[in-house]
């Protein structure tokens, strides 16, 4: 279901935001420009707001911020310079988004004595790390990962939701919504784990061998 949730709303936000990226485009703008300048919105979104906890500003900025990322792929599909490069960037420039997000949160966290709320988000920081790093590897093997409960659409708007939460006064649901999201993140790595390891014993028993 998240999956399928996730790829709706990036489907209708893809409609509304094409004649964005055919304006940039017209304009000589280039679709790795777009992706770096979102990752820049996101990092003062994210450090800027979110690490002084001015939760409410930081997440319209990072959410603004991370319409680039649906941008830059209409932006090359539309041009014809959908490359290996780009995905790279897009990738990339994604791990440094999420890292500021979950690291601010933490910082401000920690700032607060909220050690086992800033433990959390540590714990969200480095399992969407691996999360993203699971499907990359099973990819490079020749497999796929694209299951579990919570890829990166899904814990942006959760930990998102709880900085909205906690701005506008529950300062508590920021807490709740970094433990959930952390249990599903650690949910989704086994799951991606899971499926790669089902996939590389039907290999072997169809006599492909091991994935080495």
């Amino acid at each position: 279901m998240a999956k399928i949730l996730s790829g709706l709303g990036r489907a209708g936000m893809g409609r509304v935001l094409d004649p964005v990226a055919r304006a940039l485009l017209r304009a000589r703008i280039s679709p790795d420009a777009v992706t770096v300048a979102g990752t820049v919105g996101v990092l003062v979104g994210a450090i800027g707001f979110g690490a002084r906890g001015h939760f409410i500003a930081g997440t319209v900025i990072v959410t603004l911020s991370t319409f680039t990322d649906i941008i830059d792929g209409s932006m090359a599909r539309q041009s014809g310079r959908a490359g290996r490069f780009g995905a790279f960037l897009d990738s990339t420039m994604d791990r440094v988004a999420d890292g500021a997000v979950f690291g601010a949160v933490a910082y401000w966290l920690g700032t607060q004595g909220r050690h086992w709320a800033a433990a959390a988000a540590l714990i969200c920081l480095v399992t969407g790390q691996i999360v993203s790093y699971a499907k990359a590897r099973a990819e490079g093997l020749g497999l796929t990962a694209n299951v579990g409960v919570a890829e990166r659409f899904e814990r942006l708007a959760l930990v998102g939701l709880g900085g909205l939460v906690a701005g506008f006064g529950w300062k508590y649901g920021l807490d709740v919504a970094l433990w959930l999201l952390a249990a599903l993140s650690v949910l989704t790595i086994w799951q991606r784990v899971a499926e790669v390891r089902r996939q590389d014993r039907a290999a072997v028993a169809a006599g492909d061998g091991p994935v080495s």
